[in-house]
């Protein structure tokens, strides 16, 4: 027999009254997705009757435009894309805002990965510009984690040469991101993000850049309040987003920081927390 979901958690502190979302934003890696990377069931028709309510969905995600592109290819028309952990922000193909990085910055990244690698640490980077990604390493197990994350990728011969509008530099760590590859980039996060985004990434970006602060763009161009947006997260890369909506929701299992910063708790990815919660709010 199938597992029984966990139950919902008890909705006391939620708001009172009717809930009026407009903007429903979620994080995708151990949030919408599940833990082996799948879209939960039940989501097209959900994200069919959002779209008939006036109810815009988002993806916010450390992920590639191309790839959540492709991911929502069924229902892109219209829908807005937060990608890049908020460096980029699309919506039918035309670029709505972007924060790109200095190249001499990605450059130094890069250098600093290399010399970790020569150290012996399991790690990689991957040059995030708006047309495509870009990888140096070539070996299957490396290329296979960059597949899932960037539709558009390339490998090149020097990655302190990309020609494009870099918006970010990605770190794939194969041990721990947060106790090995962060702290050795110490000497960015004085005037960069520098940003665990999952056990075995680090995202280095613009210090303006997050999703928080392209969610607030969002917000203002389409007349939206926190009031009326929800968002759900998992991990630190999400803490800005949750910021930004009345509506935070961490999913069970998350980072402990994120969810002593959401407001309120969802249940777990695995047990298809995120559409459970839009349904129970919204009547769906």
């Amino acid at each position: 027999m199938p597992a029984t979901p966990a139950p919902l958690p008890d909705t006391a502190g939620l708001p009172t009254g009717p809930a009026d979302i407009r903007l429903i934003v979620t994080d995708m890696d151990g949030t919408l997705l599940d833990n082996a990377k799948r879209m939960p069931e039940g989501l097209w028709p959900i994200l069919a009757e959002l779209r008939r309510r006036g109810v815009l969905f988002s993806p916010a995600s450390g992920r590639q435009y191309a790839t959540l592109a492709r991911q929502f290819a069924e229902v892109a028309e219209g829908m807005v894309f937060i990608a890049e952990n908020g460096t980029y922000v699309v919506r039918d193909g035309v670029e709505l805002s972007s924060d790109t990085l200095d190249a001499s910055v990605a450059a130094r990244i890069v250098r600093t990965v290399r010399g970790l690698a020569e150290d012996g640490v399991d790690v990689g980077a991957v040059v995030c510009g708006k047309r495509a990604a870009y990888v140096e390493r070539t070996d299957e197990a490396f290329l296979a984690e960059v597949r899932t994350y960037y539709a558009e990728h390339r490998v090149v011969a020097d990655l302190t040469a990309v020609d494009d509008d870099v918006i970010k530099v990605a770190l794939l760590d194969f041990g721990s991101a947060e106790h090995t590859t962060a702290p050795a980039l110490a000497e960015f996060a004085g005037t960069h993000q520098v940003v665990v985004s999952g056990e075995h990434w680090v995202d280095v970006m613009n210090r303006t850049a997050n999703k928080g602060t392209a969610l607030r763009g969002l917000q203002r161009a389409l007349g939206i309040t926190p009031a009326q947006t929800m968002v759900f997260g998992d991990y630190l890369n999400d803490l800005e987003m949750l910021d930004a909506a009345d509506w935070s929701f961490a999913m069970a299992g998350a980072h402990p920081e994120v969810v002593s910063r959401a407001r309120h708790l969802a249940p777990s990815n695995d047990d298809n927390g995120v559409l459970r919660t839009i349904s129970r709010i919204l009547g769906l």
